[in-house]
């Protein structure tokens, strides 16, 4: 029963990781231009902007709860190691940041467009290229927990 709990939490942060990272790059990438080139009213931008935000405050709260339950679960499991820890801390201190940003998105999207700031049009990239690392720090980490536990694949 445990092993299929971990499994779900295991597969619920890592879907919630792509989607939002997914759904950035496609919005960042495909949406928003289109909306430009297709000179769209700005209500249709505001709109998909907030359905985006739901989208990705469900991830938020999807990552925390499976990301603490995981965190939990791997520490306990095993002896993992310094460079297990180290990495998972970093992975921490990261998803921390890309939450603070996306909260700070969400305040800002409150404000009239001429009020918002430079930090407004990079926190979207920022929070991007932090979530290609973040994903891939839970790659190693998943590396690092193999080995501690001596799987080979």
């Amino acid at each position: 029963m445990l092993l299929l709990l971990s499994d779900l939490m295991r597969t619920a942060h890592t879907l919630a990781g792509g989607v939002w990272i997914g759904g950035s790059v496609v919005y960042l990438l495909a949406v928003l231009p289109a909306l430009r080139l297709g000179k769209a009213p700005p209500e249709v931008g505001a709109l998909l902007a907030t359905q985006f935000r739901r989208l990705v405050n469900i991830c938020i709260v999807t990552l925390l709860m499976s990301g603490v339950y995981l965190m939990f679960d791997r520490l306990t499991t095993t002896t993992v190691g310094v460079a297990y820890v180290v990495t998972l801390g970093v992975k921490i201190a990261l998803a921390l940041v890309m939450f603070g940003l996306a909260l700070f998105q969400a305040q800002e999207a409150r404000r009239p467009a001429r009020l918002r700031g430079r930090m407004w049009r990079l926190a979207p990239r920022l929070i991007l290229a932090l979530g290609v690392i973040v994903f891939l720090l839970g790659a190693v980490l998943n590396g690092l927990f193999d080995v501690a536990l001596g799987v080979m694949r």
